[in-house]
């Protein structure tokens, strides 16, 4: 009787360590799923504006003339698609600081968006807000000669 007195609170700080591990490990996952969450959503709307832009840069011309060999990029003019599309899609107020940044080549659009995050369970360590990133490209290809 005296050895179960003497070993029957042992067990005690193993079950609530336990519990703080297992507390850690569903908040890691919670969070890590919020941002890969989050992050799909920003290549979404990144290549939706990257469309966007491949598709407004000779708008009407392309349907009723074609291209040509005119497959070019225009980068401001496809930096005022991307920005109105951004403007129109409403994706500022989905996406708390959302910044976004155009790079284009001769028949390249690459769009590179973050925003921040509120994590929904906050772990020590890490700051109030997240930033997620996501990016997407869009090329124009013109093959053969008119």
């Amino acid at each position: 009787m005296t050895m179960w007195r003497t070993e029957r609170g042992s067990i005690t700080p193993l079950i609530i360590g336990f519990a703080v591990v297992l507390a850690m490990l569903v908040a890691v996952v919670v969070d890590a799923s919020a941002a890969f969450l989050r992050r799909q959503e920003l290549e979404s709307i990144a290549d939706a504006a990257a469309l966007a832009a491949t598709d407004g840069i000779e708008g009407d011309a392309v349907y009723t003339h074609g291209l040509g060999r005119r497959g070019r990029i225009d980068s401001s003019a496809a930096r005022v698609h991307v920005a109105e599309y951004f403007r129109t899609s409403g994706a500022d107020l989905r996406f708390p600081g959302l910044s976004y940044d155009v790079t284009t080549s001769t028949n390249t659009v690459v769009i590179r968006v973050s925003a921040t995050m509120d994590l929904p369970l906050h772990q020590p360590g890490l700051g109030e807000d997240t930033v997620v990133r996501g990016t997407a490209a869009s090329v124009v290809e013109v093959s053969g000669a008119p």
